[in-house]
């Protein structure tokens, strides 16, 4: 019988079908930060256990952590005992941890490929739902919550319902100034924030398949954007050059094995999928959001839709335009903005890094504009200064933070003021997700860049 990419790795790791039930699914790799874990951790103590294979199990500090004067205590108290919660539990358990100052530390979605934890046909799962990432290696990767993180730590398994299958296609070559960001925030306007909701999405065509794998992995990280269960891509070439002689990845006569397995991971020709769904590359767009979920977004040298326009909800989408102060048919082009946010799980990685610098170069921050340049990784952050990236920031009147997750999700001292503007290159844009009363523009690094030193909305198109 044919299978899709995503039966193949599912059903390969399904223990036990409850009749009229959830799977009994059984994981491979499990993240853990400070931030879903200490209760889980908590109910383990309670229930006087261990955790069952700690050697599956990584942990790092990303969510409470400042992004300066990392080597000084934290301030905030919750944050700090989280922070000391995620040590303590770790050692009690055997687990690797990466804390503050490690060399390995960054957000839990970098680190993960970054070190080989992340493979394909591999099942992983993380207190966080941008866990979805990891599918950009042809895994399957979704977040769970806390009483599913004790579940995962006690037992190495969870009990989930099979979701159906999506696929979507996209062929042609993107335009220049187009990024993978642009593309995933292409597919969550068409589809809405809730048009995947209970699919597993794949990815595939011309498009996915020239994307590099970081790339990738901020596409797969949208997927949850869209209401997926959690968002994949077919491994190949690129994957598998990604991953060899990291450390965590298979050696030798082992790395052979699992390459006989790896190769078999796509979706067979006659393969079906219970929707399917294909653009156009070509007609995609640098994209920016104006409104206050990631499905409210438009080519940057659109106008704001009509709300008359809208499928549903006209009080809904005007309330966000009064909370956004946007006005429905104004241009997105040259409005001013206030902050520039590059970083998190979805644009905090190297590449990222290297398309902000290319924008920048020979070119000065605008002076009404405070950046926040955060790495994912302290490897990202050593890449950046390697390549002489940090003296391009540098000489444009920017500076380089610590990793950590930053102005993402307000969790830590990097949070939008109220009433002001962040061209933000993370993943959500809810009221208040960046800070009481901020407002978040999400676009891709390019896009921030341009902001970055015209102080404005503007298409970085026109800055090449």
């Amino acid at each position: 019988m044919s299978k899709t990419l995503f039966d193949k790795v599912w059903d390969s790791h399904v223990v036990h079908k409850i009749k009229d039930g959830p799977d009994v699914l059984f994981i491979d790799r499990h993240m853990v930060h400070e931030v879903t874990s200490p209760v889980a951790f908590l109910g383990l103590k309670k229930r006087g256990i261990k955790v069952l294979f700690p050697e599956k199990t990584f942990a790092t500090a990303d969510h409470n952590t400042p992004t300066i004067n990392q080597h000084l205590p934290v301030k905030d108290p919750l944050s700090a005992n989280q922070l000391l919660a995620l040590e303590k539990n770790s050692e009690l358990h055997g687990i690797s941890y990466w804390g503050l100052g490690h060399e390995k530390n960054g957000i839990v979605h970098v680190v993960g490929p970054e070190y080989g934890i992340t493979q394909p046909g591999a099942t992983i799962v993380c207190g966080d739902s941008h866990t979805s990432t990891h599918g950009a290696f042809g895994a399957i990767a979704f977040g769970i919550g806390t009483s599913e993180v004790e579940m995962v730590l006690s037992t190495q398994c969870i009990m989930q319902p099979k979701p159906k299958k999506m696929r979507i296609t996209i062929d042609g070559k993107l335009s220049k100034g187009v990024s993978p960001k642009d593309v995933a925030l292409f597919i969550i306007s068409k589809l809405s924030t809730s048009g995947a909701t209970g699919y597993f999405v794949e990815y595939s065509g011309e498009v996915f398949r020239d994307m590099s794998m970081e790339g990738r992995m901020t596409v797969c990280n949208l997927s949850i954007e869209m209401g997926a269960r959690g968002g994949m891509i077919a491994p190949d070439s690129k994957t598998f050059d990604y991953i060899k002689n990291r450390e965590f990845t298979p050696k030798n006569t082992n790395w052979i094995k699992a390459m006989q397995y790896w190769e078999t991971l796509e979706s067979d020709q006659d393969a079906v999928f219970d929707k399917e769904l294909k653009f156009d590359g070509e007609l995609i767009n640098p994209m920016i959001t104006y409104g206050t979920n990631p499905g409210m977004g438009i080519g940057i040298s659109k106008e704001i839709p009509l709300a008359k326009n809208q499928d549903g909800g006209i009080e809904t989408y005007k309330k966000s335009l009064n909370y956004m102060n946007f006005d429905e048919g104004q241009s997105m082009i040259g409005k001013n903005i206030d902050f520039v946010f590059l970083g998190s799980c979805t644009n905090g990685r190297i590449e990222d890094f290297r398309e902000f610098t290319k924008i920048i170069k020979g070119r000065k921050k605008a002076s009404n504009v405070t950046a926040w340049l955060v790495p994912g990784s302290h490897q990202v952050e050593k890449a950046i200064k390697d390549e002489g990236l940090l003296d391009i920031l540098t000489e444009s009147g920017f500076e380089l933070r610590e990793p950590g997750c930053s102005a993402c999700l307000a969790m830590n001292d990097d949070k939008i003021p109220s009433g002001k503007y962040a061209v933000s290159t993370s993943n959500r844009n809810f009221e208040g997700r960046q800070g009481p009363g901020s407002r978040t523009l999400l676009a891709s690094p390019l896009v921030a860049a341009a902001a970055a030193i015209t102080g404005k909305i503007t298409d970085p198109r026109t800055l090449y």
